[in-house]
């Protein structure tokens, strides 16, 4: 026998296709290269007494594979493979570590405190199950060995979790991840994989605006649409919720005039909707998002059992320049006030509560007041614990601003009612009846003479030239041409009347 010193044959290589973490009952390979001088290739598994199988290589090939069908745990396990040249056996190829997935339930993947990165941040990526896993392996999609593996600990909660750091990142890679959990006695047993959670790098581009058409404060089972908007062309938008476990909501460009942007619509709302939210926009052909928009508090109403009331001081109609308190006040508990106009986009304003007379209030000031201010006010409550809960709100209060100061001229189309040239016919008027009732006191001299056709004909001349009188009146004062001579004929048939007895007036 020829004693071959080790090392003097080429270590072999072993490897799985399609990967090292194969599903259950889908088929596997290993494959184990060694020399074109092999004559025999052994395979071995951890914790089995002699070779797991054996091959013989085809000729001009250096290579054999051993095929499993269906995986199952009795194929998961730590491999290694041999070959036999002509003089001896090659020494050991490193380890293969072949796994079988979707043995227990999955577990989730959430990242701290948001998927979303800033380039060259870090992040924290938690692995998280109610099973009592010993263990958590994070892995990296587009690689076959893990990324990490960590021993769980319990968290207060009761789950059992791992927290895997991350970072730096950078936009030029794709950070996308899925976890495992796996116990002590099977390390080649592991759950389901996690869902994929991706990293969203945000880069320094012009950010977008985020708002809702009927602002932050809504109900339940309201639709709720939030707008991403752009005047930069991004052709992809993502938008983002803090705290949450789910990854960011996804959509591509939907135009607008002048715009991109797209809309989320989150469906009837529900309490869990409470929460800032923040978006990007981002181009297909990079990794890299924009800068976040401003973010956005949507607060869910009536989700409190109590009703504050809302009062003004000092008057719900005021003039312009006045100073204004609005005070929200509440027999319950209150950690925090808001106070909603309606119609507006902005968020509501915000108070801490302050304890007064076993009441909880805040007081809003607003001082000097303007014709901005009008409009239908409300207040709701909040507790700390649940921030984006709110109480039923206040009953409505309209602020009524008169006397604007900030009007720098009268409204075109509308003015205050001009009483001067009523006032003017009516002076008229009564001058008129004095001359009258002097007439009939005249005619009083002659009522022995005066027949019952007379005394008629009498009273239809006055009814008629009062008219006439006020109709010239109103034509003078009104400036009107002297060609207008409808009151003239009035008076001219009136003081035509021929009364008997008398003389023509």
């Amino acid at each position: 026998r020829t004693r071959v010193h080790a090392g003097t044959l080429p270590k072999p290589t072993i490897r799985a296709e399609p990967g090292t973490s194969i599903p259950w009952w889908t088929p596997v390979t290993i494959w184990c290269q060694g020399s074109l001088e092999a004559q025999e290739y052994r395979l071995h598994k951890g914790g089995h007494p002699g070779p797991w199988d054996t091959q013989k290589p085809l000729e001009s090939t250096d290579k054999v594979n051993f095929s499993f069908i269906h995986m199952t745990e009795d194929y998961a396990g730590r491999y290694h493979c041999d070959y036999l040249s002509p003089t001896n056996w090659s020494e050991p190829s490193d380890p293969l570590e072949l796994v079988m997935t979707g043995f227990h339930s999955k577990p989730s993947l959430s990242a701290l405190p948001s998927p979303v990165v800033a380039s060259g941040g870090n992040v924290t990526l938690q692995c998280a199950s109610q099973l009592g896993f010993n263990r958590f392996v994070l892995m990296k999609e587009g690689e076959r060995q893990p990324s990490s593996t960590l021993d769980s600990q319990q968290a207060p909660s009761g789950q059992f979790q791992a927290l895997f750091p991350v970072g730096p990142v950078t936009p030029s890679l794709r950070w996308t991840f899925r976890c495992y959990g796996y116990y002590s006695r099977s390390p080649h047993v592991w759950s389901y994989p996690s869902g994929p959670l991706e990293l969203l790098v945000s880069g320094v581009s012009r950010k977008p605006s985020l708002l809702t058409q009927k602002g932050p404060v809504v109900t339940s089972g309201q639709n709720l649409t939030l707008q991403c908007r752009s005047d930069v062309r991004y052709d992809r938008f993502v938008l983002s919720k803090d705290g949450a476990r789910d990854p960011p909501w996804r959509l591509g460009r939907q135009p607008q005039a002048g715009l991109s942007g797209a809309d989320f619509a989150l469906g009837p709302v529900r309490p869990s909707h409470g929460g800032w939210y923040t978006c990007y926009g981002g181009h297909s052909l990079s990794s890299e998002w924009s800068a976040p928009s401003d973010p956005l508090d949507i607060l869910v109403a009536g989700q409190l059992p109590y009703t504050p009331s809302l009062s003004v001081q000092p008057r719900p109609t005021v003039t312009s320049g006045e100073n204004v308190t609005l005070r929200c006040q509440s027999l319950s508990h209150v950690d925090t006030f808001h106070l909603s106009k309606e119609g507006a986009a902005g968020p509501p304003l915000r108070l801490r509560s302050k304890s007064l007379a076993g009441q909880h209030q805040a007081e809003f000031s607003v001082h000097p007041v303007t014709s901005a201010h009008r409009g239908t006010y409300r207040c709701y409550g909040s507790s700390s614990t649940f921030p984006h809960l709110l109480s039923q709100p206040s009953d409505p209060l309209e602020l009524r601003v008169s006397g604007t100061a900030d009007t720098v001229s009268p409204p075109q189309n509308k003015s205050a009612p001009d009483y001067t040239v009523e006032n003017v016919i009516r002076m008229g008027v009564a001058a008129f009846i004095l001359v009258v009732l002097g007439i009939l006191l005249l005619e009083a001299r002659h009522s022995q003479t005066r027949t019952p056709e007379a005394a008629s004909k009498l009273w239809t001349w006055i009814s008629c030239a009062q008219g006439a009188l006020e109709e010239r009146l109103r034509l003078m004062l009104a400036d009107l041409s002297a060609e207008n001579t409808e009151g003239e004929t009035g008076a001219t048939i009136c003081l035509g009347f021929s009364l008997p007895g008398t003389r023509t007036p």
